[in-house]
């Protein structure tokens, strides 16, 4: 769509990156969750528990990103033109879902149980130790899907976070997302542990597994969101439009764009329709020839899954990068 060659290449080996980078949190997070449910059964920690069950929700979403990464990567059929590029949106929401129910929802309850009920308190340093190791774990994945998303945001001269936001991947923004909750969670368990060891009060450790729970609950309702708009139909941003405008201009049969419409069907695939008009008076057969070709070259950019040229009506607007769309 008007990019180098290396751009096509590096946009084609973008999913191969996300996979990477869901299989290094799924690896990082199980070993997390499984050190926390020790933790939280020695110590009866409600920050703990509430870690433990953050930790386990995260494993179980990577497991659906996994399984987002490989179904929606099938290739168009029949039954499917566009192909399953949007299946990525319907695990990821499934993912976004699981971490509000088993993270959100779970740490809530346990905190406001403790808060009736506190239990005893148990040994600091275990759940000191396991934050510790948590915390570099996290850290690790953490990094991961950050330069990943430095490396996409630099090829699209974007700032990083304004690219994990509106990103067409969607694993890479829930790895992201949920990293980074996860390193601000142990933050909010460490204070709401230490502050119970200080004051010999339980409300501060049930404050903080409420803390982890409401973060959580917005981090899923975020994702939700997100992939929601993808899938109803998300436009791409202003720079991906008008560096696709300029591919079009630039192709010596189109003279002139009088419509432009690009959606994702996937992450880093796009529809294309658009209405055009062709260099030189031609027949309806060689015109119709001539679209269809120019189609076949536009498909042949792994970030067009779809392109359907017509014939712009006569006296109809003239379209150029930069300005917006009538």
């Amino acid at each position: 769509m008007g990019d180098t060659d290396s751009d096509r290449s590096a946009s084609a080996s973008a999913g191969g990156d996300s996979l990477v980078t869901v299989i290094v949190a799924l690896i990082a997070n199980a070993l997390i969750a499984v050190a926390k449910s020790v933790a939280a059964a020695l110590t009866g920690s409600a920050s703990m528990v509430a870690e433990a069950a953050h930790s386990w929700a995260d494993t179980g979403n990577e497991v659906l990103l996994v399984i987002a990464e490989r179904r929606s990567a099938r290739p168009a059929d029949p039954r499917h033109p566009l192909g399953y590029g949007k299946d990525a949106y319907v695990w990821s929401m499934f993912a976004a879902f699981g971490l509000f129910a088993v993270g959100a929802a779970v740490s809530i309850q346990h905190g406001i149980a403790e808060l009736i009920d506190p239990e005893p308190a148990g040994d600091y340093v275990i759940a000191y130790v396991v934050l510790g190791i948590s915390f570099v774990l996290e850290g690790i994945s953490f990094l991961r899907a950050y330069r990943q998303a430095r490396t996409d945001a630099h090829r699209q001269r974007t700032g990083t976070l304004h690219h994990v936001v509106r990103s067409s991947d969607p694993t890479l923004r829930a790895v992201f997302a949920e990293d980074a909750a996860a390193l601000i969670g142990l933050a909010i368990a460490f204070v709401g542990i230490l502050l119970h060891q200080l004051t010999g009060s339980p409300v501060y450790d049930a404050l903080g597994s409420i803390g982890v729970g409401v973060l959580l609950g917005v981090v899923a309702v975020l994702l939700i969101a997100r992939n929601r708009a993808f899938l109803i139909g998300e436009a791409v941003s202003d720079e991906v439009r008008d560096a696709a405008l300029r591919g079009l201009l630039a192709s010596p049969s189109i003279e002139r764009v009088s419509f432009l419409h690009l959606e994702y069907i996937g992450p880093g695939r796009v529809l294309l329709i658009a209405a055009v008009d062709l260099v030189g008076d031609r027949s309806e057969a060689d015109a119709a020839r001539e679209l269809r070709a120019l189609e076949a070259g536009l498909q042949a950019d792994a970030r067009v899954g779809l392109a359907s040229l017509t014939l712009a009506a006569p006296g109809g607007p003239s379209l150029v990068p930069g300005a917006a769309q009538p």
